[in-house]
């Protein structure tokens, strides 16, 4: 038997592939994750300047003279204003920048803190668990191109909101140098917990946890220089263990000095990278911790979506009630200062609604108002969490467990509920032990957790309006933040701006009774609650009769 071999006589080509080095297709990434991000960027840093803008303009009008300069400085002798605020600098020649600076910039430094850790996990440990960064690099991209590219985005936003800063404050006549130096300091900031949420984006395989972790750092990072303020006002050696006291003492608008950025950058760097060599350790999708491994079986509550719930939304709702809870004692312990601030001070009115009869009372009501944006935020969250499950394909499991799409909607949102429920009332227990320690009353122990009451038809509102978004239109649901940025920007800046009331009722809060300095007005309240059971109504109407992780 012969066996005969064709060879084929005409030319050959061989397959010519372009060499991948490890930032090739970096353009092409920084531009899709700019695509994916554009408008969360774009809102922080809109928010972020309108805000020290319209802050700095508020506290124009609010501190005119020497006068009530001087009071505001006196309050910055209370140690749960220095815990709250900053080290105070300049004390014995206050002036209005030094004030800005003290009181304002911390506030500016959390907020592009909780962007950078957002958008660098995002763009790094959420591509992984979902699968995608797989896919990219089955294509000519090199390795370090997609963490390159998610770093470049995180250091294009804090740019952009560090220019937003610096011209809010030249806008209202900031002096240039140092408001500069408050842009830098702020950009620079928050690359500083960009690189700390690279960091925990390799230990975990997880998303949430990496999330989690770095914003734990922050709140770490709060309590840290919060008490090494408090130690030495003007910073002692624990404040420097924190990276937002970094920021503050460069000493803005009293004693410019440029040297404690210089820390900043080098901790940048060193975040950095750390985390590219750990990055190196682990294989994609994969952690540098071990997921640990789960029981053999799980419990009763586990396969049902309450069950599911409380498993996935419990963790943000204690860490955030931990914080929440620890700010109002902060705040409330306050009140024995009022007394003189407003004395000296007779336009702080005009900043808060404040009852100069009863000036304890209406400033227990206005901050119980000022706490509750954080449950009304938390109960958006946590119905989010929902449209996370459905994107990420977990929910179709979970329905074809056996639960209708109903049923699983209305326990999640039944869980959320309950918790915030439970979240707003430690915020009025905490500000009840605050004016506790202030005034010595006990009966505020059991008048702030019933007053806080008083905001749960508002918070359910912002809720139920978060369903309808979500059943109706999947792409819809993340417009509910709208309605907490707005409630936030009506609660602290309405007064002070002279809002139109038709603009100001937009916010669910606008329509609580500042209890118990005012009424119970039933009437509101049982008005929002009847159109948030609508809503939700709504909402699962939608959920019934659209695709799943349809946009």
């Amino acid at each position: 038997m012969t066996t005969t071999t064709r060879h084929s006589s005409g030319p050959t080509h061989a397959l010519e592939v372009a060499p991948v080095y490890p930032l090739t297709g970096l353009g092409g990434l920084l531009r899709l994750y700019g695509r994916i991000s554009r408008r969360q960027i774009i809102i922080w840093v809109l928010a972020i300047g309108l805000s020290v803008a319209a802050s700095v303009a508020a506290m124009k009008g609010v501190y005119p003279d020497q006068q009530a300069l001087d009071a505001r400085a006196a309050l910055l002798e209370n140690p749960s204003a220095v815990m709250m605020t900053g080290p105070a600098f300049a004390l014995d020649h206050y002036t209005f920048w030094a004030m800005v600076a003290n009181e304002l910039l911390l506030y500016v430094l959390v907020a592009v803190a909780i962007m950078s850790i957002l958008l660098m996990v995002r763009h790094t440990r959420a591509e992984e668990e979902a699968g995608r960064l797989e896919l990219v690099r089955a294509l000519p991209v090199g390795r370090s191109a997609p963490p390159t590219a998610a770093l470049l985005l995180v250091a294009l936003a804090n740019a952009g909101v560090g220019v937003s800063v610096v011209l809010g404050l030249l806008v209202t006549g900031g002096p240039l140098v140092d408001s500069l130096a408050v842009g830098l300091a702020t950009a620079l900031t928050g690359m500083v917990f960009g690189g700390v949420a690279a960091l925990t984006a390799q230990v975990t395989e997880h998303a949430g946890s990496a999330s989690g972790l770095a914003l734990g750092a922050a709140a770490v990072s709060f309590m840290v220089r919060g008490i090494g303020d408090v130690v030495d006002a003007q910073g002692s050696w624990l404040s420097w263990f924190s990276p937002f006291a970094w920021a503050q003492q460069t000493r803005l608008f009293v004693d410019l000095r440029w040297w404690p950025l210089a820390v900043t950058l080098a901790a940048i760097l060193v975040l950095l990278g750390l985390a590219a060599v750990l990055s190196r350790r682990r294989d994609v999708g994969a952690g540098l911790r071990p997921a640990a491994h789960g029981p053999a079986t799980a419990t009763r509550s586990l396969p049902d979506p309450a069950g599911l719930a409380v498993r996935l939304v419990t963790p943000m709702m204690v860490a955030w009630a931990v914080g929440l809870f620890l700010f109002a004692i902060a705040f409330g312990s306050l009140a024995n200062s009022l007394q003189d601030m407003v004395s000296e001070i007779p336009a702080v009115g005009d900043m808060v609604p404040l009852d100069l009869d009863d000036l304890t009372t209406s400033f227990a009501a206005y901050v119980l108002q000022m706490l509750a944006i954080g449950p009304l935020g938390l109960i958006v969250a946590g119905i989010l969490r929902l449209r996370t499950e459905e994107q990420e394909g977990r929910l179709a499991g979970i329905l074809m467990a056996g639960s209708s799409r109903t049923s699983t909607a209305v326990r999640w949102v039944l869980v959320v509920a309950l918790s915030t429920t439970v979240v707003q009332l430690l915020l009025g227990l905490g500000l009840g032990i605050g004016l506790l320690q202030a005034t010595g009353e006990t009966s505020w122990l059991a008048v702030m957790p019933l007053a806080a009451l008083a905001a749960l038809p508002a918070i359910a509102l912002a809720g139920a309006v978060t369903v309808a978004l979500y059943g109706l239109r999947l792409r819809l649901a993340g417009v509910a933040w709208l309605l907490v940025i707005w409630a936030a920007i009506d609660t602290f800046l309405g007064d002070l701006l002279d809002l139109p009331d038709v603009v100001r009722s937009i916010s669910p809060l606008r329509h609580v009774p500042l209890v118990p300095d005012a009424d119970l007005d039933v009437s509101a309240l049982a008005g929002m609650s009847v159109l948030a059971v609508l809503l939700v109504l709504v909402g699962l109407w939608g959920l019934r009769r659209r695709d799943l992780a349809a946009g």
